[in-house]
């Protein structure tokens, strides 16, 4: 078995949730409340520990490398795409501490939409850009999700980021999309250390409750690999 063994557990359970399951993004709906009562997580997916700085006066956070490494070996994560989530944690604990991101959440979105930017056969390159742009399925509107973290453009046009400081905010950069993903998460002031905040942010991100378990399950899988 490969190191992913609790992922791809995770992975065989999912079957047509990759991609084919995605729905569009939008705020979060006025019913939203009534939605999730009674079926938020009881806790936030557990971290095993906060992404550590490469430099704490860093313009673009970076995680330190020696983690990076440790931490891909461990989950199976490609390294380009851990260092962008890793980016994200460290940027919103600047921008929001009180939202409580964690890495693993952000690594179980993008396990669950696009096997973090491999789905297919593509390639994660270094620059965190899949060998292939990821593009969802045509929805009953005529659009269609875009890059590993599936943004409709619509939603892109809002919560665009530029998570690595090339300049430019790049929907099929992991990157940028982490960066993106993690303050969509944040909005509204949830705070994902609470399984109430966790949930509910999940499933603002996509309103169903299979995608929010789905998620949950991955990053927990994730967060087990590290601490063996």
């Amino acid at each position: 078995m490969t190191r992913l063994r609790a992922v791809g557990v995770v992975a065989a359970l999912l079957g047509s949730l990759v991609l084919v399951s995605l729905v569009a993004r939008g705020g979060t709906s006025p019913e939203l409340a009534d939605l999730t009562a009674g079926r938020l997580p009881t806790a936030a997916p557990a971290v095993v520990d906060l992404v550590p700085a490469a430099s704490t006066g860093a313009v673009v956070p970076a995680p330190a490398p020696a983690w990076v490494r440790r931490t891909s070996a461990a989950t199976g994560i490609p390294r380009p795409a851990l260092r962008a989530y890793g980016r994200a944690e460290i940027s919103l604990a600047r921008e929001l501490p009180s939202c409580h991101l964690g890495w693993t959440t952000l690594a179980g979105i993008g396990w669950v939409e696009s096997q973090q930017g491999t789905v297919g056969g593509r390639a994660l390159g270094a620059d965190a850009v899949p060998s292939a742009p990821v593009t969802g399925p045509v929805l009953p509107d005529g659009s269609h999700a875009e890059g590993p973290m599936q943004f409709l453009a619509s939603t892109w046009d809002r919560w665009a980021a530029d998570g690595d400081g090339d300049g430019r905010a790049d929907v099929d950069d992991l990157d940028d999309a982490a960066l993106a993903a993690g303050r969509y998460l944040c909005a509204d002031g949830h705070d994902l250390a609470t399984g109430a905040g966790w949930g509910t942010a999940v499933f603002a991100y996509n309103h169903s409750w299979d995608y929010v378990q789905a998620v949950f399950s991955a990053a927990q899988a994730y967060d087990g690999r590290v601490r063996r």
